[in-house]
């Protein structure tokens, strides 16, 4: 089992959706001279996947030596093919995660980048435009899909490189500035300061090892939580131990604000739903974010304890999904991602505890079905997924 162990002396930045995350990837590529590594869920074709495509042909070209990785059912079996086409023409060496469910149902969520094993990236963002819909992925967004990645240089990136080799050789035994005009309408946005001399762990979760190491990071942090703790994340589904754990930081005082994705999947909404009264009863803040897409997985705790990474709240990513994370502990940082969760929340909709009360029967027992489906699936999934 794998501790989180923290390095010092990291010089880490947050990165606001694509506008912060694209501009700042592509620019390390172009910089590459030795060696890259990608790893991602979703890589589209699309208009901002054909961008970083076209980087890491050039890099390739330079002589750099490129590794991809994508997962074959989160890109989908057609653009991985595409994909995998396009790079291999390029000399990028590429390699899909769990094509044809070789594996099972496991499917890798994390979105991670290592550049000459000084720069590294983790974060939400998958390689696609983020001004359309994860829901069909045709949709316009009124606004930037709401996300976060961090950009670190230090003693971490060693870590993260050593954990991004270890997986392209675990696949492999399944089997600018002109181009820059296109991020002009995402350009509200830019990445954050950069703190210097920060202290930051990677923590990935997987299915041998390391199955509950993001769970436990949250729930210790919970537990020691003091003041606040504030979590957003697009898909609650939360287990009995973290439920427990939010429940219990709020009744020994702790300010506890969940911004939470909603209107993306009506099944997904009314799996949350049917946690909302246990939490808001205990006092729990719930808000639900309204004004584009929310797909950030990001928590701050007693703004000392902050996580950046692909984990959402969902029986997927705790006890399926292969993910990755980094936690820092800074206040600087941690206070920063703070205002930031805070800002998106100002363009949420409060929940409270009177809209259920008040709510007709039916409406609860459809939480309650859907609660009751959804646990029944992950249970079955995750036998399977031990087989």
């Amino acid at each position: 089992m794998r501790h989180l162990a923290f390095t010092d002396g990291n010089q880490i930045a947050l990165l606001h959706s694509g506008a912060g995350f694209y501009p700042a990837l592509i620019t390390a590529i172009d910089g590459a001279r030795v060696e890259i590594y990608l790893e991602t869920y979703i890589f589209s074709l699309d208009e901002t996947g054909q961008l970083v495509v076209e980087a890491l042909q050039r890099a390739a070209a330079r002589g750099v030596v490129v590794y991809v990785i994508n997962d074959w059912l989160g890109s989908g079996r057609d653009n991985t093919r595409k994909l995998h086409q396009v790079l291999e023409a390029a000399g990028v060496q590429h390699r899909s995660f769990n094509p044809w469910f070789r594996r099972g149902v496991a499917r890798s969520h994390r979105k991670l980048c290592v550049v000459d094993r000084q720069v590294a990236f983790v974060g939400g963002l998958n390689i696609n435009d983020d001004m359309v819909s994860d829901r069909d992925h045709v949709t316009p967004l009124p606004a930037p899909r709401w996300d976060f990645a961090v950009r670190i240089v230090g003693p971490l990136v060693r870590e993260i490189y050593r954990e991004m080799e270890a997986q392209w050789l675990r696949v492999g035994r399944m089997k600018l500035k002109a181009r820059w005009i296109n991020f002009k309408r995402l350009r509200h946005r830019h990445a954050g300061p950069v703190h210097d001399q920060t202290q930051a762990g990677l923590v990935v979760r997987d299915n041998f090892r390391n199955r509950r190491t993001i769970q436990r990071a949250y729930l210790q942090a919970l537990g020691r939580a003091r003041e606040s703790a504030f979590l957003a994340n697009p898909y609650f589904a939360p287990g009995r131990k973290t439920r427990r754990a939010l429940v219990e930081a709020a009744r020994r005082g702790v300010k506890v604000t969940l911004l939470l994705g909603v209107g993306q999947f009506v099944m997904q909404d009314a799996v949350a739903h049917s946690f909302y009264p246990e939490l808001l009863r205990a006092g729990v803040r719930i808000v639900e974010y309204t004004h584009t897409e929310l797909h950030a997985k990001v928590a701050v705790v007693d703004d000392r304890w902050a996580t950046v990474g692909s984990s959402n709240y969902d029986g997927l990513s705790l006890f399926v999904n292969q993910e990755a994370n980094v936690v820092v502990q800074d206040q600087a940082f941690a206070s920063y991602l703070r205002q930031e969760i805070e800002a998106g929340a100002v363009s949420g909709r409060v929940v409270h505890l009177a809209d259920f009360l008040h709510m007709p029967w039916y409406k609860r027992a459809a939480y309650g079905a859907a609660f009751l489906l959804y646990r029944t699936v992950i249970h079955i999934i995750t036998l399977g997924n031990d087989a």
